[in-house]
């Protein structure tokens, strides 16, 4: 969507500090031996504080409030009764609606883990998205995020995963523009424009560069070795830059 003043901002706001909020409280909780439908539990809680609903709950129907992946699950994972462990890699990703308005945002933790790798991998993923967003502005080309990721993620020997990306937002959960950025597309043509709200978020991989969906029909996942890293903000375009939603 495209905000048309200070009104849509005032609730995208609203709906933003809903999700940053949870997202914060649930990842107080994360700790070996809590379920991942526990943490969802919290999530629920958090969010129908703010009197906010779970956007994936409304929207598709998903079994759950928020998506809790873990190690190669890298996105719309379902909550359930495992219980983490140490080493794991945890991705919490939380979206809602609050007045008719729709924000998105979403990290990866990892769960005592010792690997200097992984942790690499989730500083690296977190810098890129900082970076994308720093550069963002009316006007400017869509496509020059692939340079950011792509940079980013090659400095460290991290790849890029192809088929996720982010989305245009806001009276609905997806909406146009569509791939953010598209991976696909050679020489896309689009440009951020004044007022535009968007999700961004980079997803980066100790090696692999694609996700296939499990057999619970939700998960998204790679092969079992690969680890993957997610860090999302809901923003709002400007001529001058960005508005950070969900920070």
């Amino acid at each position: 969507m495209w905000i048309a003043g200070e009104e849509d901002l005032k609730k995208l706001k609203a709906v933003g500090k809903a999700v940053s909020t949870t997202l914060k409280t649930m990842s107080k909780h994360l700790s070996p031996g809590i379920t991942t439908k526990e943490l969802d539990e919290i999530g629920r809680q958090t969010l129908e504080g703010f009197g906010a609903i779970s956007a994936p709950k409304k929207c598709y129907d998903f079994p759950g409030y928020t998506c809790i992946s873990i190690n190669e699950q890298v996105a719309h994972g379902i909550p359930s009764d495992r219980r983490l462990q140490k080493g794991d890699m945890v991705n919490i990703d939380v979206s809602a609606e609050l007045n008719g308005f729709y924000a998105d945002t979403g990290a990866t933790f990892p769960v005592e883990v010792d690997n200097e790798r992984l942790q690499l991998l989730c500083k690296t993923t977190k810098n890129v998205l900082n970076e994308a967003i720093s550069k963002i502005k009316a006007n400017q080309k869509i496509e020059m995020l692939k340079k950011i990721y792509s940079r980013g993620a090659k400095k460290h020997n991290f790849s890029i995963i192809h088929n996720l990306c982010g989305h245009g937002l806001g009276r609905k959960l997806h909406e146009e523009p569509t791939y953010v950025p598209d991976f696909s597309r050679e020489n896309d043509k689009r440009k951020f424009t004044e007022g535009m709200v968007v999700a961004i978020e980079p997803f980066l991989s100790t090696g692999c560069t694609w996700v296939e969906l499990a057999s619970d029909g939700w998960s998204l996942c790679t092969p079992k070795g690969y680890f993957t890293a997610q860090f999302e903000h809901t923003i709002v375009v400007t001529k001058n830059g960005t508005i950070v939603i969900t920070a």
